[in-house]
C-alpha cells in the first residue's frame, strides 16, 4: 500500500510563492508516476503537474506552466511543487498523487494513489 502525505499549504497573497510537499511511504516502488491535482471550490478535481518517480521527465498542465516546478528528492521519498506567482484562481485543495503507470492520467478517476489533500487559498 502506497501512502500519500501533504505538507505546505497555506494563506498566502496574490504574487507570493509557496512550496507543497508530498511524502510517500509504504510501498514506495509501486510508484512511477507522480504528480498533483488541485480541486478548487466548487469544481472537480484538474491535473496540475507530473513527474516520473526517477525525476527523469516533468509535465505540467498549460493553466500553470511557467510559475510552477515540480521536483523529486530522490533520497528522501519526497516530491515537491515550487508555486511563485500565485493568483487567486490557484486557491485550491492541493492533492499529491502516483500511479503505478508511465503517463499520469489528467482524469482523476484513473490516477490511483491519493493524498489526503492540502489547502491553498491566494487572497487578492
Amino acid at each position: 500500500q502506497v501512502k500519500l502525505v501533504e505538507t505546505g499549504g497555506g494563506l498566502v497573497q496574490t504574487g507570493d510563492s509557496l512550496t507543497l510537499s508530498c511524502t510517500a511511504s509504504g510501498r514506495t516502488s509501486d510508484i512511477y508516476t507522480a504528480g498533483w491535482f488541485r480541486q478548487p471550490p466548487g469544481a472537480g478535481r484538474e491535473f496540475v503537474a507530473g513527474i516520473r518517480w526517477d525525476g527523469s521527465r516533468t509535465f505540467y498542465s498549460e493553466s500553470i506552466e511557467g510559475r510552477f516546478t515540480i521536483s523529486r528528492d530522490n533520497a528522501k521519498n519526497t516530491m515537491n511543487l515550487q508555486m511563485n506567482s500565485l493568483k487567486p484562481e490557484d486557491t485550491a485543495v492541493y492533492y499529491c498523487v502516483g500511479d503505478q503507470s508511465g503517463a499520469l492520467s489528467s482524469n482523476p478517476r484513473y490516477v490511483q494513489f491519493w493524498g489526503q489533500g492540502t489547502q491553498v487559498t491566494v487572497s487578492s
